[in-house]
């Protein structure tokens, strides 16, 4: 099973071009970066440390505003937080003095809008959270605190979800799990996936594209086009063909040399 196919895109990144002010100087981070990701894909964005790749997922998410450039969703121009973008970080961010069931349903406290509560108790049973509700993140391990923030970013039934290097933070068995759930939950979805990633292996397991972004200032350097059929297991990792692609993937990283580009000047004035 792949992705559906769209009229259009659903996600547009044009142009996107960012400085960072900083003590130093203005911190080049992404160069007139251009993306389009279509509907139902799962789209993996991998680069050298460093290349912005955190700074575009924001920029998309609506989090951080672009120096120049646009992302739009559906057509419509994304300026701020969007109702229609779920986020996954590098970090679960749950509350500490809230208990799981608390934690998920804050996005709707922010909103001033009721729980979809039969809608988050099927994602905790999908998710393997069920009994939970009332346990505390001290009282979850790094896995489960992760599966409730996914949880919580999908319980407002967004159509885009986009995740931080969700799983960086995991032991390779548990990352490989959430491999696994995070696969099953777009197979069954269908949802509009960005996912930030270093591991190339788990991005070549997990997307449909994945996208290299070139040294700071980051814009997509090359996109590869992912040939393996879903559902996918782990026995996959262990082919040649995986093994040969990731390789092409790394060397495609290792290659490309950051752009030389001088900031604007009213940013140097």
């Amino acid at each position: 099973m792949q992705a559906k196919t769209a009229a259009g895109p659903k996600l547009v990144v044009e142009g996107a071009t960012k400085y960072y002010d900083t003590k130093s100087g203005p911190l080049h981070a992404l160069d007139n970066t251009a993306l389009q990701v279509q509907d139902g894909e799962f789209a993996c964005v991998v680069g050298p440390s460093g290349c912005g790749k955190t700074t575009l997922l924001w920029s998309i998410a609506g989090l951080h505003s672009l120096t120049s450039g646009s992302v739009r969703l559906d057509g419509d121009e994304v300026t701020g937080p969007h109702p229609q973008i779920g986020m996954v970080f590098q970090e679960a961010n749950l509350l500490p003095w809230r208990n799981l069931r608390a934690n998920i349903e804050f996005p709707f406290e922010i909103r001033r809008v009721p729980p979809d509560r039969a809608r988050i108790d099927h994602l905790l049973q999908e998710v393997g959270l069920g009994g939970f509700d009332e346990k505390f993140p001290r009282e979850l391990s790094g896995g489960m605190q992760q599966r409730a923030a996914i949880v919580r970013a999908l319980s407002f039934d967004p159509s885009v979800l986009l995740m931080d290097e969700p799983f960086g933070a995991l032991d390779a068995f548990t990352r490989d799990e959430m491999n696994l759930l995070v696969e099953k939950i777009w197979l069954e979805t269908q949802k509009t996936i960005v996912f930030i990633t270093h591991n190339i292996t788990e991005a070549v397991f997990l997307s449909d594209n994945v996208y290299v972004m070139s040294a700071r200032p980051g814009r997509i350097a090359k996109v590869f086009p992912i040939p393996f059929e879903r559902p996918r297991t782990l026995d996959l990792l262990a082919t040649k063909e995986v093994f040969d692609l990731v390789n092409e993937i790394k060397a495609e990283i290792e290659s490309s040399p950051s752009p030389a580009i001088a900031p604007p000047a009213e940013l140097t004035a």
